[in-house]
């Protein structure tokens, strides 16, 4: 008699399972996450209208403002309306496609956040730096030259994640412990090893997240000694750089968290996993605009006049 064997098939729906130890609790997260929504969408709206609506507005610094404006309105919309649904409803099936479809536009999406950081950087050295290069430098074809490259290099490396992910098999729970498809959420669930996908996740946050930190840093400390001997001009380009500097530290605080939480087993309870997942996406989107927009005199004139008006 030839032996038996068992067909293995692998999930096809997932069960998407964040902060169910709140029990019935849960829908009262619907409010907090449906106001920072709400935030994010308009004041991210508000300011891409008004960069785009005024041609005093026009200049690369602007531009990048709204570049991030127009990703920061984007990003939740791939992920939070269906926590939301999730919340409020329990609608919580979502299919393996459609989980690595919002992998990818999360994570690359998340990681456009980072490379306009890294360009607002470079706009601002080559304004105080070098400021008889600036209209060379930024002019479209020389700023192709930086763009292009980080572009390339975030859609192959957010690619190549997700597709690692979907060639796994997953043959024994379907229950993500998460309310949206995160990266290794989905893998700590695969049959066979992971560990490739461990790495290359850690990969694509050392070449996205932290090496854009590092040349923000170094632009920025670049301008600190520059601008420290310029006067009021440099005292304002200072306080600036400092405020970035800020910001993008607490983001890539919450990115490393949220993602060491997975490979650094040590009782982390699941909801602070997501949590930490979840607050590193939503974070900027929700503050990017006071940040980068409102704090600018320029700007917020221009958004106190759209206001008056309407």
């Amino acid at each position: 008699m030839e032996p038996r064997t068992e067909n293995i098939t692998s999930h096809q729906l997932f069960i998407l399972n964040g902060f169910n130890e709140l029990g019935a609790l849960r829908p009262v997260l619907f409010v907090p996450f449906f106001i920072m929504f709400v935030v994010s969408l308009s004041a991210n709206s508000l300011l891409l209208y008004v960069v785009v609506s005024q041609r005093s507005l026009h200049s690369p610094m602007y531009v990048l403002i709204a570049g991030m404006a127009c990703v920061d309105v984007c990003l939740p919309l791939f992920f939070v309306p269906g926590m939301l649904f999730s919340f409020l409803f329990d609608w919580r099936g979502i299919s393996l496609i459609g989980c690595l479809v919002q992998i990818y536009f999360v994570h690359l999406l998340g990681a456009f956040q980072s490379t306009l950081l890294l360009l607002m950087a470079l706009d601002r050295y080559f304004a105080i730096c070098v400021p008889l290069y600036y209209h060379q430098r930024m002019a479209l074809p020389g700023f192709l030259r930086f763009v292009i490259p980080l572009v390339v290099r975030n859609v192959l490396l957010v690619a190549l994640v997700v597709i690692l992910a979907g060639s796994l098999p997953f043959c024994s729970v379907n229950v993500i412990n998460h309310c949206f498809c995160e990266h290794m959420a989905l893998v700590e669930l695969a049959c066979g090893s992971t560990a490739v996908n461990s790495v290359l996740g850690l990969i694509s946050v050392f070449c996205i997240s932290v090496v854009d930190f590092l040349f923000i840093s170094t632009s920025y400390i670049i301008i600190f000694s520059s601008a420290l001997g310029s006067g009021k001009l440099g005292m304002k380009a200072l306080h600036t750089c400092v405020t970035h500097i800020v910001v993008m530290t607490v983001s890539l605080t919450i990115i490393l968290v949220a993602f060491l939480s997975y490979r650094i087993r040590n009782g982390l309870p699941a909801w602070f996993r997501v949590f930490f997942s979840t607050l590193y996406l939503l974070f900027p989107s929700c503050f990017n605009p006071i940040i980068y927009g409102i704090r600018i005199t320029e700007i917020r004139q221009h958004i106190l006049k759209t206001l008056s008006c309407s």
